[in-house]
């Protein structure tokens, strides 16, 4: 619960910091909801599910998830219809606080890709700088 709480103060902390829309703010009274637009990826890996739960319960605010690809999530801030945007494509991020629809942007997560095997390494890939030769190979 403790994660869940931190995550989501953060989330808070961007929504006051970084409200989406140049002219309108759908929830401009946090108390009574939030609307927060993410991705499909975020809210399929179940982390929705854990997280919202417990902040819902300890700051009284209810957050209603939008939940589309990346670039619908950032149309949805920009047009004023999302407090919080929560997506991953850094490049659009900055874009979007350049263009004036968000005051920061704020790295909150981020895509890690491993490849496991056996110690042996019978593939020989062990200190390969490329994965896409390495799972070639």
């Amino acid at each position: 619960m403790g994660r869940a709480r931190c995550f989501f103060m953060l989330i808070i902390m961007l929504l006051i910091t970084s409200a989406c829309g140049k002219e309108t703010q759908p929830s401009s009274n946090p108390t009574k909801g939030i609307i927060l637009a993410t991705t499909t990826s975020t809210e399929d890996s179940g982390l929705l599910d854990v997280v919202l739960p417990p902040f819902e319960q300890e700051t009284g605010i209810q957050v209603k998830v939008i939940a589309v690809g990346t670039g619908q999530a950032i149309k949805l801030g920009e047009d004023g219809n999302a407090d919080v945007i929560l997506v991953h494509s850094r490049k659009a991020e900055d874009q979007f606080v350049a263009d004036g629809f968000g005051m920061d942007a704020y790295d909150v997560m981020y895509n890690q890709f491993l490849i496991v095997g056996p110690e042996s390494d019978p593939a020989g890939i062990k200190g390969m700088q490329s994965a896409a030769d390495a799972l070639k190979k």
